[in-house]
């Protein structure tokens, strides 16, 4: 799956609920390690998830403060590690939709 091709999806969903393309990018930016020039980069080249995550500057630290379920699954529990990284981003993306406050969405 492209990355590329979900990136405008978490964006509509987002703007759906009142938030922005900004957030979206800032809880990106967050759990990878990205900036807006390299994360342009990815777009372009419509990487897949597993390039993505692959070439991502690094993966926050605090990844594990990341819980709750996704898709009927544990976040913290999925032992295939690509999908994991994705369902993680998935649930921020939820958390934003919902309303959450950046701070916590962003485990400050």
């Amino acid at each position: 799956m492209s990355f590329a091709g979900v990136y405008p999806l978490y964006i509509r969903k987002a703007e759906k609920k009142g938030r922005t393309k900004a957030e979206v990018d800032a809880i990106i930016f967050w759990l990878t390690g990205y900036n807006k020039e390299t994360l342009q980069k990815q777009i372009d080249k419509k990487s897949d998830f597993e390039t993505f995550f692959d070439q991502a500057p690094s993966m926050n630290p605090n990844v594990s403060k990341i819980t709750g379920v996704i898709c009927g699954y544990r976040v913290e529990e999925i032992e295939d590690k690509l999908m994991q990284k994705v369902r993680y981003l998935d649930k921020l993306i939820d958390e934003l939709a919902k309303g959450k406050a950046m701070e916590k969405i962003l485990r400050k």
